[in-house]
């Protein structure tokens, strides 16, 4: 009877109600988290679309002679028509990793229709040697952007080396007005028979991209755990209450 009666003391008149909103306040703080929490995940997936799947687009569309490259270029997959610039003209990159070995890119100056001259990435090998020859005429490549390194490269003219896509180096070292990056061939048939590099993959979203939904739904989470809090200690002393009152009238 002792049991029965502790039990029962939760279900008196003046506690029911108090379940009843401490579970509706509750459920409402979870579901609001949880709706929070969804959004959250809808914008990190949102912005991952955004970065992985980006169009093919016109280089002299996306970016104007003598502009500087934007945040929004990287890894951009564009087309332009050029010419390449003679063979002598190109430049190896040392030190460069692929595939586990150390080897060399070779960049080539192209100089883009409407535009200014693109460094191209043609390939990689593993040492730089003679120069391979460049297509004849205009042709159409598909590349991919990328900004310059920021690496410290001293340019060597006489074998023609540097240590890195050093683009404020390279400008003072060139002949050509050059865009403010370069661009990854990904055509093999222009690759004058080296490897092609593998464009960089696109960076990670940032776990900060949507983060004020993210704290909304630990905001949420909280005020559950303090209405559950709030419950438990407003029901302990309701019946605190009423055992002293039935206490001092036995």
């Amino acid at each position: 009877m002792k049991r029965d009666s502790r039990v029962g003391s939760w279900f008196t008149p003046g506690l029911i109600g108090l379940h009843a909103f401490a579970i509706v306040a509750i459920v409402f703080c979870v579901v609001m988290g949880l709706w929070q929490a969804g959004v959250y995940d809808d914008r990190q997936a949102h912005e991952q679309a955004d970065k992985r799947a980006v169009p093919q687009v016109a280089l002299t569309d996306l970016w104007e002679p003598d502009g500087p490259f934007l945040k929004t270029y990287n890894h951009r997959p564009v087309t332009f028509e050029g010419e390449f610039e003679p063979a002598d003209q190109q430049i190896w990159v040392t030190d460069k990793e692929q595939d586990g070995r150390t080897g060399a890119w070779l960049l080539a100056p192209v100089q883009v229709e409407g535009g200014d001259t693109m460094l191209v990435l043609r390939g990689w090998a593993p040492e730089p040697g003679p120069f391979p020859s460049v297509p004849s005429g205009t042709v159409t490549l598909d590349a991919v952007l990328e900004p310059g390194e920021k690496n410290a490269g001293a340019f060597d003219a006489t074998s023609r080396t540097i240590g890195s896509v050093r683009i404020p180096t390279l400008i003072n070292e060139m002949p050509y007005d050059l865009y403010s990056g370069y661009a990854i061939n990904t055509d093999p048939a222009l690759s004058g028979g080296l490897d092609l590099v593998p464009p960089p993959l696109p960076e990670d979203v940032s776990w900060t991209v949507g983060l004020k939904n993210l704290a909304y739904a630990l905001q949420w989470w909280v005020f559950g755990l303090f209405a559950a809090f709030m419950w438990w200690r407003m029901s302990s002393e309701t019946r605190a209450a009423s055992r002293a009152k039935v206490s001092s009238t036995s």
